[in-house]
């Protein structure tokens, strides 16, 4: 007889808090974390979850500052698929923790929930040089383990609709902006113009 397997579960040791705060750009935390060669975790609040509207509340694990695992605690994703969830627009509340070495070791042999040396700052924070950094960082084992920093990227690509309400959102902060500018009517103007280009170029 088989059964559903239950996804697994992230448990981590409460840690000392180090940082507490509201930040626009992860990589800031994820920074910090590999030049303390911090071993602890991050937990990562974006504003839509803030607001009521999202569904992603996530924690990172590092062990010596590298990036380890992903969770999202509130679908219970873990892996790429965590950092795919959590890759949505700021800003973020961020809480940054330090556990005692060899905390975290038990926490760290789960492989449904790991993630590539680079991928957080990859996915999170659009940061190649500090992915670089970080795999320069990595122990030997973690980039011969077959970790893979596309395996985030493509769970994100795979979620359209997640891509969609990016764009969305995007765009009605773009016309935010506009309005406040009083750069409506320039925009107006100039996506006529455009659409008038066309025209006359298929004509």
């Amino acid at each position: 007889m088989t059964g559903t397997a239950e996804p697994p579960e992230l448990r981590i040791p409460r840690g000392d808090l180090l940082r507490s705060r509201v930040v626009s750009d992860v990589g800031t935390t994820l920074a910090r974390a590999l030049d303390r060669e911090l071993t602890g975790y991050a937990t990562l609040v974006p504003q839509e979850t803030l607001l009521l509207e999202g569904d992603a509340r996530g924690v990172v694990t590092f062990a010596d500052g590298v990036p380890v695992l992903a969770y999202n605690t509130v679908s219970d994703s873990g892996g790429p698929d965590a950092l795919a969830e959590l890759a949505v627009p700021g800003p973020y509340r961020v809480e940054l923790y330090a556990v005692a070495d060899g905390a975290l070791e038990t926490a760290h042999e789960e492989a449904a929930l790991r993630v590539a040396p680079g991928a957080a700052a990859t996915e999170l924070a659009d940061d190649q040089a500090l992915a670089d950094r970080t795999r320069e960082a990595a122990p030997e084992e973690r980039l011969d383990a077959g970790d893979d920093d596309g395996d985030a990227v493509a769970a994100f690509l795979e979620d359209d609709e997640r891509i969609e309400a990016i764009r969305e959102q995007a765009r009605s902060e773009a016309a935010e902006r506009a309005s406040k500018w009083g750069l409506d009517d320039a925009l107006a103007d100039g996506s006529e113009a455009g659409k008038s280009r066309l025209d006359n170029f298929d004509s």
